[in-house]
């Protein structure tokens, strides 16, 4: 493999990461497009290299892989060329890559690792499985055959990956479940230095409410992330109006399934990280319903702002509220009126330290550093950053002992 020259024409010798993933929202939300910014930022201030792989993406150290545009999924766009995403990938000569979809693109990556003999990683960002049985209407023997095609086809796919990383340890043992022998938990994180109590405003939310024409003793329930159907935010703003009047389900994002605007629902147009703070640490309650969640990051960022967190008891969620937060285990809007209103008369005692200690735990400083050591022990000795000389790493793999 040729290193990159950079402009003093000497051998590059940083690390080279790339990420490859359709889930690249043109409307600029979507969990998995934050996640991959904040690392390829704070992966270059480590020292790396990083490129980015996704339809539509333009700049320096960014490679638009094209793609048919998904119906209804809010700016997602397919890639079927398998064959021209391995190409671009082998193009940019990268020292090892991950992809962050279980669809075209993860082959592509299979297949210029490959081709490039260097390390393939694939981070479980969404719950196929799941996806796949709510295509088919989440019972009965279409939505079984779903469910199962999805299985073979994550653990056929998996099996051609050196490492497959999963944000809970509930979608890390459905992974080895399938057989999938080499996953491994790696949480996500949040910017505790944007999310924090502090970034309460009274002000800022007072006149939130005015604009909105809302009274100024409304309580507050928020949501921020993609307007999706696996969110379930029907369901969110059938409870709030179940609460009655002086409450109302602020929901920032973009999508195409919004909560029908109404007298218990207003929208917001999706933000920078400061202003989602200023949202959530400003609100009472943060509420999130959705049951096809592999981490919840939303759910992280309320939490680092100290406020009472109300979420589906499933997987990524209910883990990272387990103690901390309330999980109800329901889809019936009166469950969930009943768990936020328990959650509202918390709400005055002030920042929840307990939720704010466990998203600390989470900061991305820390996520970053344990991601990063996932990276160079898959690079081994075959990478100058980690001590080595060049194709130690393609050595030990062809021999078996990567």
């Amino acid at each position: 493999m040729t290193p990159a020259l950079p402009a003093d024409g000497a051998p590059d010798a940083r690390p080279h990461l790339l990420d490859a993933t359709m889930f690249w929202s043109s409307a600029g939300v979507g969990g998995v497009r934050r996640v991959i910014e904040t690392k390829r930022s704070a992966l270059g201030q480590r020292g790396w290299r990083h490129t980015l792989m996704a339809p539509g993406v333009r700049g320096p150290g960014r490679v638009d892989c094209g793609g048919w545009p998904v119906p209804a999924s809010g700016g997602y766009r397919f890639v079927l060329q398998r064959q021209r995403a391995t190409a671009l990938i082998e193009r940019c000569q990268p020292d090892l890559i991950e992809a962050a979809d279980p669809f075209v693109l993860a082959g592509a990556v299979a297949d210029a690792a490959r081709a490039l003999q260097v390390p393939a990683i694939a981070f479980c960002h969404s719950d196929l499985t799941q996806w796949a049985r709510g295509l088919l209407g989440g019972r009965g023997p279409a939505a079984d055959w779903a469910e199962q095609r999805a299985r073979r086809h994550l653990a056929r796919l998996y099996a051609d990956f050196d490492l497959v990383l999963a944000p809970s340890r509930a979608m890390t043992e459905r992974l080895v479940d399938l057989g999938v022998r080499h996953a491994q938990h790696q949480p996500l994180g949040v910017d505790c230095r944007i999310f924090r109590p502090e970034a309460r405003e009274p002000g800022w939310r007072r006149a939130l409410l005015a604009r909105l024409g809302l009274p100024p003793h409304t309580r507050v329930v928020a949501y921020a992330g993609r307007f999706s159907a696996e969110k379930h935010l029907g369901l969110l703003a059938d409870a709030v109006q179940r609460l009655g009047a002086g409450h109302v389900l602020v929901a920032m994002g973009a999508g195409p399934r919004p909560p029908q605007a109404g007298r218990a629902v207003r929208l917001l147009p999706p933000g920078p990280a400061a202003e989602v703070a200023r949202l959530l640490a400003s609100a009472d309650v943060f509420a999130h319903a959705g049951d096809q969640e592999t981490f919840g990051l939303a759910a992280l960022e309320a939490m680092a702002c100290g406020r009472p967190v109300v979420v589906r008891q499933r997987a990524g969620l209910a883990e990272l509220a387990e103690g901390v937060g309330t999980c109800v285990d329901s889809g019936h809007p009166e469950a969930w009126a009943e768990a936020i209103r328990a959650a509202l008369a918390r709400a005055d005692e002030g920042p929840d330290a307990a939720a704010v200690a466990r998203a600390r735990a989470h900061d991305w400083p820390r996520v970053i550093d344990h991601l990063a050591g996932h990276y160079l022990r898959l690079l081994g000795a075959g990478h100058p950053a980690a001590g080595g000389s060049a194709r130690t790493w393609a050595t030990s793999r062809a021999l078996g002992h990567a």
